[in-house]
């Protein structure tokens, strides 16, 4: 009888190296630039932890990068330290905040990505910590949101609808915007807004002003 070929023995296949996401060094740069803004106004920890209501433990991880803060605890910050949101955004801030730039080219806007709620914006108009008024582009990832609760912060936005479908909760009110839908409030009505769709992303033109 003819013996069967041996066999050979399957090879191993070496495991493929697990390349960690990219997104916490995003919450790096965004501690750092909480922090030099807390420097710059000679805010200790303490104060600001007092005036937001937040724990000075959360507060030093998120200046770590330890933490990835939710737009609204962001948005709480940026209040307490009298800037916008866009301050948030590019360089660390110089002690006057001021800017002379005029054009931001398409290939470099500032981008802050909260990646762990699926929003992010990327500034449109060039990042100063005393602009009073700031232009964003808005993605939502389908889920994404600013979270449950509503938040509030000082200013007003508008902003127009580009692509897919946005939840809009003011007060308690809440609208379904698509395409070519816009808005407008007071930043200090509570709000939240979210993408329903479950296979499509949301595009918004912002508007942020700050009031005051």
């Amino acid at each position: 009888m003819r013996k069967p070929a041996a066999t050979k023995p399957a090879k191993r296949v070496k495991p493929k190296a697990v390349t960690k996401p990219a997104e916490p060094a995003m919450d790096v740069a965004v501690g750092r630039r909480i922090r030099d803004l807390r420097r710059v106004r000679q805010f200790s920890l303490e104060t600001v932890a007092a005036r937001t209501s937040l724990s000075i433990g959360f507060l030093s991880q998120i200046e770590r990068g330890l933490s990835s803060p939710s737009l609204r605890v962001l948005a709480t910050l940026a209040d307490v330290l009298g800037v916008g949101i866009a301050a948030l955004f590019g360089a660390s801030p110089s002690a006057d905040g001021t800017s002379d730039q005029v054009v931001t080219r398409g290939l470099q806007r500032p981008e802050l990505k909260l990646w762990r709620t699926g929003v992010s914006k990327q500034l449109l108009s060039p990042a100063s910590a005393d602009n009073k008024l700031n232009l964003f582009l808005v993605h939502l990832e389908p889920g994404g949101s600013t979270g449950d609760e509503l938040y509030t912060h000082d200013g007003e936005e508008a902003g127009l609808v580009l692509e897919g479908e946005m939840m809009l909760t003011v007060d308690s009110e809440t609208w379904s915007l698509k395409t070519g839908d816009s808005f407008r409030f007071a930043s200090r009505r509570p709000h939240r807004f979210s993408n329903p769709a479950e296979d499509a992303k949301a595009v918004v033109l912002w508007v942020n002003c700050v009031t005051g």
